[in-house]
């Protein structure tokens, strides 16, 4: 699969992880758009929201946890979740990953 994310969770490309274990890999962003920027995604490929199912959603659960973990891990109490799907919302990468922002006052999306 020539996944650029695939690969990071195979350690083929390198990352600075921030987290991992048997299904969750996270990992700073290598183009920041905040202070704190981190990658979480699954290792399995999910190419996006769209794909998530009854058989694959508790990896998306268990990333939920993950971020509470970072999050805490790290001091940082306030923070925004960002999953794009699809190329009209932003989406480049197309394995499901999730953005953890914070680190500075964040502007309103909605």
């Amino acid at each position: 699969m020539d996944c650029i994310f695939c690969k990071i969770a195979a350690g083929e490309i390198p990352s600075k992880k921030v987290y991992e274990d048997d299904t969750v890999l996270a990992f700073y962003d290598i183009q920041p758009a905040a202070p704190v920027h981190i990658l979480v995604i699954p290792k399995a490929h999910i190419s996006g929201c769209c794909d998530v199912t009854a058989e694959n959603s508790g990896i998306v659960a268990h990333i939920f946890e993950v971020i509470a973990k970072i999050t805490a891990d790290l001091g940082v109490t306030d923070y925004r979740v960002v999953s794009n799907n699809g190329t009209e919302a932003g989406q480049t990468v197309f394995h499901l990953h999730f953005h953890i922002l914070g680190g500075r006052p964040l502007k309103g999306m909605c």
